[in-house]
């Protein structure tokens, strides 16, 4: 199923008109990743604060609407924002890494994935990762397809 496919199922079924959304995959592992949304382990995300800027996209907002993709583009889920802060890296919390559903779900495995990726993310615009750059951390749930039982 597309994004466009699985959004209009969402309206159609909530009777929602809206027409915004956003769709894209997590991270290095998007399969892992987006089963680990619909398992509810994953129910939140983070991404570097100085590449919306450098791309000129505003950070995401709390009730902002989400598609999912695994790694061919396809629709998993939608998620919407419940919360998002921006915060310096080394101020992340052991409660704010196990709500990221990653590993064994402690600060110190989020600590060691995500400044090799936030490295690599920040190296590639140019930028520099350092233990004080501001973090946007997004706190979401599954709104579509909604659990059965």
């Amino acid at each position: 199923m597309t994004a466009q496919e699985m959004w209009k199922a969402y309206c159609m079924a909530t009777g929602t008109e809206e027409t915004e959304y956003e769709a894209w995959p997590f991270g290095d592992d998007p399969d892992l990743l987006a089963a680990l949304v619909l398992a509810g382990k994953k129910q939140a995300t983070s991404s570097a604060y100085d590449l919306y800027a450098l791309e000129g996209e505003n950070i995401p907002e709390k009730g902002e609407k989400s598609v999912i993709l695994n790694s061919r583009d396809e629709a998993v889920c939608i998620i919407e924002n419940t919360a998002v802060s921006v915060l310096p890296y080394d101020e992340v919390t052991q409660e704010m890494a196990a709500m990221e559903g990653e590993g064994d779900r402690s600060l110190a495995y989020w600590r060691q994935v995500h400044e090799r990726f936030f490295r690599q993310d920040m190296a590639q615009s140019g930028l520099c990762f350092h233990e004080k750059m501001p973090v946007v951390f997004e706190q979401f749930r599954v709104i579509w397809p909604v659990k059965k039982g």
